[in-house]
């Protein structure tokens, strides 16, 4: 009985040898034995992508089957690379063990923005399959590629700095002022200036430097820019808005102190609860007795300059937007956070 076991222990071995050996000779010795194509789309189709529907389909590829010569399975991996870089850093997309495969905008918008495609404007995307076999990735081969059109989004909006004296004329740590939308030259956010400043526009890789596209003051200190302009524009010390359309070449930089207002408020509507500005966070806190109500926050004690938001998205807010609201009484520290331009919030915290 024993000697029965051992024969057939060493059956086993020597079989489980013999596949061992044979699935390792397929991969070492595995060659294509005919290229494989993309079949769809085609050279020229393409998409124009938006974040409005970031799962939607943006391309739905398919291809022939890679043929290695002996039956292994094959992973296919989609890459890209903006047209005539010639895949020399080609960005990996996904992964499939199938020929086909649907990419959806967002995933799409990420690759085609990392490939080097300009946001919003229409590029090439060559796009091409690798094929490997093996748990190592061996014996790549690679599909012929086409081109597709695509047009990607950027989330961002497009910013200048405000380097000067208030924070030793560097470029790349000065706080920034952002537009409307991309394409569009409306700058603004807020800035704690002290005497002299400009406007520098980034370089193509986004990065704020000297010897990029700057501005100054015209030399008639009436609110007109220069491109390259010989004048520093000046300020007093303190926290403005400061407005600069580089198209229209026009700026404005308004002083102002802010507070809190409302029902909800130690002044009600009639007069605002001033904040302090903190140079260290670059907010305005306040400690302030507050009961359930509506307020805004508010700067000069005026109306000219106001915001509020959406009381159902805690901390969104516009200009002239709905009033917001704190629903229990109590001491709260609060602070409004104008420092990511365009993007203004606020905490309210109960003490």
């Amino acid at each position: 009985m024993k000697n029965t076991i051992k024969s057939i222990f060493t059956l086993a071995l020597v079989a489980s040898t013999f596949w061992s050996c044979e699935d390792e000779q397929d991969l070492r010795f595995a060659t294509p034995e005919a290229s494989f194509e993309i079949l769809s789309p085609q050279s020229g189709e393409g998409v124009v992508l938006t974040p409005d529907n970031p799962l939607n389909p943006a391309l739905a590829l398919t291809w022939g089957n890679m043929d290695y010569g002996t039956p292994t399975e094959v992973t296919y991996t989609i890459q890209v690379d903006k047209n005539g870089d010639n895949f020399d850093n080609p960005v990996d997309v996904v992964n499939t063990t199938n020929t086909y495969i649907t990419i959806s905008s967002d995933v799409l918008n990420g690759a085609a923005v990392a490939a080097g495609l300009t946001p919003y404007s229409e590029g090439g995307l060559d796009v091409r399959i690798k094929s490997t076999i093996g748990s190592t990735a061996s014996q790549e081969a690679f599909s012929t590629p086409i081109t597709y059109l695509v047009t990607p989004y950027s989330t961002d909006l497009p910013k200048i700095a405000v380097p000067g004296n208030h924070q030793g004329w560097n470029p790349p740590t000065a706080p920034t002022l952002a537009s409307s939308g991309f394409g569009q030259t409306d700058y603004e956010g807020y800035v704690w200036l002290d005497g002299g400043h400009k406007f520098v526009g980034p370089d193509p890789a986004g990065n704020f430097n000297w010897g990029n596209t700057d501005w100054g003051d015209d030399g008639t200190f009436s609110g007109v820019l220069a491109e390259s302009g010989e004048s520093d524009i000046s300020a007093t010390p303190g926290y403005y808005r400061i407005q600069a359309n580089t198209a229209t070449l026009l700026y404005t930089e308004t002083l102002t102190t802010w507070g809190i207002v409302g029902a909800a408020t130690p002044g009600s509507w009639d007069n605002s609860t001033p904040l302090t500005y903190n140079s260290t966070t670059k907010k305005w806190e306040g400690t302030v007795a507050l009961t359930a109500g509506e307020f805004k926050f508010r700067a000069n004690n005026a109306w000219a300059i106001n915001l509020g938001g959406d009381p159902d998205e805690d901390g969104s807010m516009n200009y002239d937007g709905p009033n917001l609201s704190v629903g229990t009484a109590g001491t709260y520290t609060v602070v409004l956070d104008l420092s990511d331009p365009r993007q203004y919030s606020y905490t309210l915290t109960a003490n």
